[in-house]
């Protein structure tokens, strides 16, 4: 799943394209302003830039030019700005596509996917649910953003719950897929205790987990 971070100072505006972009398989984040969009890209990696020029607190041009100097980011500018000389200083910072508002919301997915499509690379599978995320790719555990340090067995048994998200897991699967390939050398108790050590490093409130709850009887789910 591409994520896109969209910076855009009219409020509305910028929460209408995360619903748009989120309701169209983009992972999908706002911020109003520089600050705020420098916050948001030090916490949350993302894959493209759709980005206003006429922020709060300064010209998008220039967040744009600083992103590029630290590391290839796509970026698209969405902007009411129509001069050519500032088109040109916009391409100049690293800009791959410059639009002026308005822009029909079909259009400016049909750029969306022509830049990621020229910038290449396949997205990071990552799941999400509520404040949680988990990046396949980096094999990495985040909560409202944050890292979490997860040992090599809570990441496996966190990547086989999101992956069977909606179904029940079994002990007997768990065992087999996270320990070995028959789960017969790890006792159950094993299982208990690190999935118990997992949850007091990811619930808000281990007595009551939102995120790996046990399913009596059965085995475990992940989430609702």
């Amino acid at each position: 799943m591409y994520k896109i971070a969209v910076i855009e100072d009219d409020t509305l505006l910028g929460q209408a394209l995360v619903e748009m972009l989120t309701s169209h398989g983009y992972q999908a984040f706002a911020a109003e302003s520089v600050t705020k969009a420098r916050r948001l890209l030090e916490r949350q990696p993302v894959d493209l830039l759709l980005i206003d020029r006429g922020l709060a607190d300064g010209d998008g041009v220039e967040l744009c030019r600083q992103r590029s100097g630290q590391e290839k980011l796509p970026a698209i500018f969405l902007t009411a700005r129509d001069e050519e000389e500032g088109i040109v200083e916009a391409f100049d910072a690293g800009a791959d596509d410059y639009l002026v508002k308005p822009v029909a919301l079909a259009v400016l997915l049909k750029h969306i996917e022509a830049v990621l499509r020229r910038t290449g690379g396949e997205p990071n599978q990552v799941f999400y649910y509520q404040d949680f995320s988990l990046d396949y790719d980096r094999k990495e555990a985040r909560i409202q953003g944050q890292p979490v340090a997860l040992t090599p067995k809570e990441y496996g048994i966190l990547e086989v719950l999101t992956q069977n998200q909606k179904k029940v897991v079994t002990k007997r699967m768990l065992l087999e897929q996270v320990w070995d390939d028959g789960g017969n050398f790890v006792e159950e108790n094993t299982l208990h205790v690190t999935l118990n050590r997992l949850k007091k490093k990811i619930e808000p409130d281990p007595a009551h987990p939102v995120y790996v709850k046990n399913v009596f009887g059965l085995g475990y789910t992940f989430g609702e």
